[in-house]
């Protein structure tokens, strides 16, 4: 891959160096906070040679690259001239939730790779000392120990310096604050009298070290503490004054109020999850093997990372990442590995196969967005196979003794403790998965692109008749409107086309009528989705607008019925368009084929005036 030139077409194609106000890369993705989303070209860019994928969330411009991302990233920078530490967000206004799960994200990024190659040398330390090859009373045991568990110990330290960056005040402050928690005079302070501070300010004394919660709440108060400093301090004296009225403010608030409320809120969540883990400990891996790669999509696999630091600072050992994590990744590799074994297209197999084999190593992004989410069917089968795989981690409780990425490396994290059953339990997981996996992968199937290129020829010539050898079935536009592309509709779930294939019509009529003769099969409370099949067994869902279930049915007003038969033209629904924008919702209405794994493909019209041929089935 040409690095530069790579870096150089993304970064034109997110609108320019100017619209771009910071850029950062996870293990496989590019991060960009951009001024204007919308001047990015998002098919261009999944067009550029070496791109695997683009997703949007939570206000981020995700750009998939796979295991290059690095250098591609500095590349960017260099062409930019964007700061290492830049941490700007867009302007545009983020929820409650979606800003704490961005900055829990954010945080903790950065550090994976030192919390992944730490905990590595951990398990090969276990490894090693398990097969007898190093003594653990020997000093290069110390010395190597030493190397893997300073991160863990030293936590405050890296936490502290990322977290400044985020809340965007001194790293270095940020670090001196939290060497005043592990500071021997302070910590030598922990015998079990009363501490008091000038006497009479009570110091509740916690073991800070490998700690969590506290320094975050700390560096959060330092930033405002910090701007405080700043604005009142003399321009001449501002270059000592103010730092020094940010760490003793901060410092004290810190050991008497942020540090403590820090610790308690980590025990109340390490409570939590060891009730979970004694009376329903399968259901966390469940979840995760299942679902984890709609957490990777979103991001949000990093907000876990706390809670799993704050179990291995109590327990030793942590349940909430690795067994759930192992359980996909493997599923997600294993995916595919198989459509790369079976598929006919060229760029498919080699894509599948390489992708497959990072996946089984734990990186999944390349497998994912290259092969799992654009096919779907591999995606379903993987989560059967993550589902089947952490069902059996949950049962048997495995658990890690320290973080790294979760692959078939990972297998030296799960020693520990008196018994090999923990780790032999890991490995059974891996071999549920991957066994799971690929027969799920192979009952299910594909579509192969090798076996669909005649597809577009057919397109092209709707208006022949139809030849013997297949049959054409035409559904009409069951609204006015303009027609867009799927992919244009700004929801995920329907732009991967992970409902069905078909198109979308912006309304210019609050009017829903019968596209064809058949049934009504759903109608959802809220009124703004219907299911219906007509009589040539299509089964459509027509969904008005883009997470309109919210307003929980007003503005929508249903004309019929689940069992219903309708003829075409007749009226299923009305909707008031105008109350529905002014709500904030966006009326975009996709048109979908549902039971499109039941056909031979599903050609939708691209753009212009919605109407006659809005989808046709090949059969």
């Amino acid at each position: 891959m040409d690095y530069k030139k790579t870096a150089a077409e993304i970064l034109k194609l997110v609108g320019g160096e100017k619209n771009v106000a910071s850029v950062t890369n996870c293990m496989t993705r590019l991060r960009f906070n951009l001024n204007d989303a919308k001047k990015a070209d998002v098919e261009a860019i999944k067009k550029i040679k070496g791109v695997q994928g683009v997703v949007t969330k939570n206000g981020q411009f995700q750009v998939v690259i796979g295991t290059d991302v690095g250098n591609v990233c500095e590349e960017i920078k260099k062409l930019g001239n964007f700061e290492e530490n830049a941490a700007a967000e867009s302007e545009e206004k983020k929820g409650i939730v979606a800003a704490f799960f961005g900055t829990l994200t954010a945080i903790f990024q950065p550090i994976i790779p030192a919390l992944a190659g730490s905990g590595m040398i951990k398990a090969l330390l276990a490894l090693l000392v398990a097969l007898k090859l190093v003594d653990a009373g020997s000093q290069t045991y110390q010395i190597f120990n030493a190397f893997g568990d300073a991160l863990f110990y030293f936590l405050p330290f890296i936490l502290a310096f990322s977290a400044a960056k985020r809340f965007k005040c001194s790293p270095y402050i940020a670090a001196v604050l939290a060497g005043v928690l592990l500071h021997s005079s302070f910590t030598g302070l922990n015998t079990g009298d009363p501490v008091r501070l000038f006497g009479f300010i009570p110091v509740t004394m916690v073991s800070y070290g490998a700690s969590v919660v506290p320094i975050l709440l700390i560096v959060w108060v330092q930033s405002y503490v910090e701007k405080f400093a700043n604005k009142i301090s003399p321009k001449p004296v501002k270059i000592f004054l103010a730092p020094m009225i940010t760490i003793i403010v901060t410092g004290i608030i810190g050991i008497t109020i942020a540090g403590p409320l820090g610790n308690l809120v980590g025990q109340v969540i390490a409570v939590g999850f060891n009730w979970l883990n004694d009376y329903a400990g399968w259901v966390i891996p469940v979840l995760m093997g299942t679902f984890c790669p709609f957490f990777v999509m979103t991001g949000m696999h990093y907000c876990f990372a706390p809670i799993q630091t704050i179990q291995y600072a109590t327990l030793g050992y942590g349940t909430i990442l690795g067994p759930g994590m192992l359980a996909s990744n493997i599923a997600q590799g294993t995916a595919a590995l198989v459509v790369g074994f079976r598929s006919k297209n060229k760029d498919l197999k080699q894509l599948g196969l390489s992708s497959g084999v990072t996946g089984l190593m734990g990186i999944t992004e390349p497998a994912l967005y290259g092969i799992n989410l654009r096919l779907k069917k591999p995606l379903y089968a993987s989560m059967i196979g993550g589902c089947a795989a952490g069902l059996y981690a949950g049962i048997t409780g495995i658990h890690t003794f320290s973080s790294t990425t979760a692959g078939i490396f990972a297998l030296p994290v799960y020693i520990g403790g008196d018994s090999f059953s923990n780790v032999i339990n890991a490995a059974i997981t891996i071999v549920i998965s991957i066994v799971v996996t690929a027969i799920a992968t192979l009952i299910i199937g594909f579509d192969d692109p090798a076996e669909e290129e005649a597809a577009p020829a057919v397109e092209e010539k709707q208006e022949e008749p139809v030849k013997a050898e297949g049959i054409k079935i035409t559904i009409d536009s069951p609204l006015e409107g303009k027609v867009i592309p799927l992919s244009e509709v700004k929801d995920d779930v329907f732009s991967n086309e992970i409902v069905g294939k078909g198109a979308a019509v912006v309304p210019e009529k609050g009017e829903v009528r019968a596209p064809e003769d058949g049934e009504v099969a759903s109608v959802f409370d809220t009124g703004h989705a219907l299911g219906m099949v007509t009589k040539d067994g299509v089964e459509l869902l027509i969904h008005i607008g883009l997470d309109t279930v919210e307003l929980k049915g007003k503005h929508f007003d249903v004309h019929v019925k689940q069992g219903d038969q309708v003829k075409k033209g007749q009226l299923l629904i009305t909707f008031d368009m105008e109350a529905i924008r002014k709500a904030g919702y966006d009326t975009t209405t996709p048109v979908l084929v549902s039971n499109t794994a039941d056909y031979l493909d599903v050609l939708a019209k691209k753009e212009g005036k919605a109407g006659e041929g809005l989808i046709t089935v090949l059969k």
